[in-house]
């Protein structure tokens, strides 16, 4: 019985370390820009994580473009690219989530600081790229991905279905719609259709 518990726990143990290892920063890199342009990949910034699973900058940026490397501690794969113009937005959201505020809390606190103009939102137009895939497509350590689904979002803050004349919904797969209209969060969503 004692073999069995022992066999158990170096068994847990090992899928927690498997689970816990933080891929280089190279492979980090390599997997994140992924989601953006081509002609931006080059140039973006990237933050991600260190060796001890911490928040960081990983590679300073010289273009428009901010990505996200993978989040080790969750399911799947998935990278986002972002315009720099959506900075403030995503730095605040990912400050008040650590705080351990629900998605409901965040945009609540989000629309009242942007109304109040202390949350800076873009002025024009801002792109966001996310990459995702299966946990089985993905090789962290080499920032290998195969089998990838990229879906777009235009961030445009107050904007409207009048103002833009997007549907609220998509009525086939694919259709551009407007989520969120008449708020900070106002976005174009474009999700292509999956194989």
């Amino acid at each position: 019985m004692k073999k069995i518990v022992f066999s158990l726990f170096v068994l847990f143990l090992a899928s927690e370390l498997e689970a816990q290892q933080i891929p280089d920063k190279a492979a980090q890199i390599k997997a994140a820009v992924l989601a953006a342009p081509q002609d931006f990949r080059k140039g973006a910034k990237v933050y991600g994580y260190d060796a001890n699973g911490d928040w960081t900058v990983l590679r300073e940026g010289n273009n428009e473009m901010i990505c996200i490397a993978d989040n080790p501690q969750t399911e799947g794969f998935s990278v986002s690219c972002y315009h720099k113009d959506l900075e403030p937005f995503m730095k605040r959201g990912r400050a008040l989530k650590k705080e351990g505020k629900n998605f409901k809390q965040i945009f609540d606190t989000r629309e009242k600081e942007a109304k109040s103009g202390s949350l800076k939102m873009p002025g024009e137009p801002a792109s966001l790229y996310v990459l995702s895939a299966d946990k089985a497509d993905y090789d962290p350590m080499k920032g290998k991905v195969d089998n990838t689904y990229l879906r777009y979002v235009v961030y445009i803050p107050w904007a409207t279905k009048e103002s833009t004349g997007l549907s609220t919904k998509p009525d086939f797969p694919g259709m551009p719609w407007i989520m969120d209209p008449g708020t900070h969060r106002a976005h174009i969503m474009i999700s292509p259709p999956k194989d």
